[in-house]
């Protein structure tokens, strides 16, 4: 028996220019989600909330925050890109490129551009990334690019992180000084 460590996200060493993730998890968007995110972001363009007045428009009905289409592309690329990042550096070149909906499902994908090491962090690099939300139908949503800091691996600031339990999870006694039960 041993303990295995779950996904510990990619470091520094496992990017490569080149390389594409096409990240896993899809997510519905939601009208209850759309009003929410307007409301937390004090959001006043009744385009978002009032569908009376996005009635008018030329899309008939109200459009999901574009800030929100990018927050949820952002999130979905977190399990391959920046799950070891301590800091994010800049988004640039965000494009709108179609309307997002609620009931429109956003699948995102991102490519490496750049990677470097950091000249003044020795237990980090950088990483340049282009990401682009799909909806369901392969419309091209948004678009950006972004730089991070990330990890190497085996960054003592990484170590330690997970509590060690007070009993074993089998057998729920009391553990050892080294950890066994």
């Amino acid at each position: 028996m041993s303990v295995q460590a779950g996904w510990q996200g990619r470091f520094f060493e496992d990017f490569a220019v080149g390389d594409i993730y096409q990240h896993p998890l899809g997510r519905t968007v939601t009208e209850a989600d759309n009003i929410q995110f307007s409301l937390l972001t004090m959001n006043t363009n009744q385009m978002h909330f009032n569908s009376e007045y996005a009635a008018r428009s030329e899309f008939g009905r109200p459009l999901v925050v574009s800030t929100l289409t990018v927050a949820i592309a952002v999130g979905q690329s977190v399990t391959d890109l920046t799950q070891n990042a301590f800091a994010n550096l800049g988004w640039d070149d965000i494009r709108m490129t179609h309307p997002v909906f609620a009931g429109d499902t956003l699948y995102s994908e991102s490519v490496v551009l750049e990677k470097r090491e950091s000249s003044s962090r020795p237990h980090a690099g950088i990483v340049t990334v282009k990401t682009r939300a799909l909806n369901q139908r392969g419309d091209e949503v948004c678009s950006f690019r972004r730089m991070f800091y990330v990890y190497k691996a085996g960054a003592e600031q990484l170590e330690g992180i997970f509590p060690q339990g007070a009993t074993s999870l089998l057998e729920g006694t009391p553990l050892a000084d080294d950890g066994t039960p």
